[in-house]
């Protein structure tokens, strides 16, 4: 018998960098087959569609409040598709906090733009609109402006670190 035998490919890691693999993590949120459970999962979700370039996914996950619904949907997918030369290398959850529908999620985003550093801390707010948790808005401080490693830092450390800006 000629021929080999073809090994089994290891399963996809998923891109919010959660050590599971992607069929088993979001691809099922990105594909609509299940809303995220918590905001935390949400925030993975929508990091691993900017890695993926599924900007569907994360107009559909925005808050009906949030300002990038003011402008007409296919400006922002168009804007979305349009960015190019971007790697999401890691992702960290750094502090998270629940009140009822609403949720606070702090987070470490590696980010390379063009072979630059363009990696952040964001503070972002979610709330849960009766079918799923949705992403209302953010407080963004580049990782060059934090004047420290984002290691251990909790909301209420880089709330005061965004007002001192």
């Amino acid at each position: 018998m000629s021929g080999s035998i073809k090994k089994p490919s290891a399963p996809r890691p998923c891109p919010c960098h959660s050590g599971r693999a992607y069929a088993g993590c979001c691809e099922p949120a990105h594909r609509g087959d299940r809303e995220p459970e918590e905001a935390v999962d949400l925030m993975r979700s929508r990091y691993a569609a900017f890695a993926i370039g599924d900007a569907e996914y994360l107009w559909s996950t925005l808050h009906a409040d949030h300002d990038d619904r003011a402008a007409p949907r296919e400006t922002f997918l168009r804007a979305l598709r349009a960015a190019r030369g971007r790697a999401y290398p890691s992702l960290a959850i750094l502090d998270a906090r629940r009140r009822g529908r609403e949720a606070e999620v702090l987070f470490f985003a590696g980010l390379t733009f063009r072979g630059r550093d363009a990696s952040f801390v964001e503070l972002s707010d979610f709330e849960h609109d009766g079918t799923g948790w949705r992403y209302r808005s953010g407080i963004l401080v580049a990782r060059a402006d934090l004047g420290r490693d984002p290691a251990g830092l909790g909301i209420d450390d880089f709330l005061a670190i965004a007002a001192a800006r």
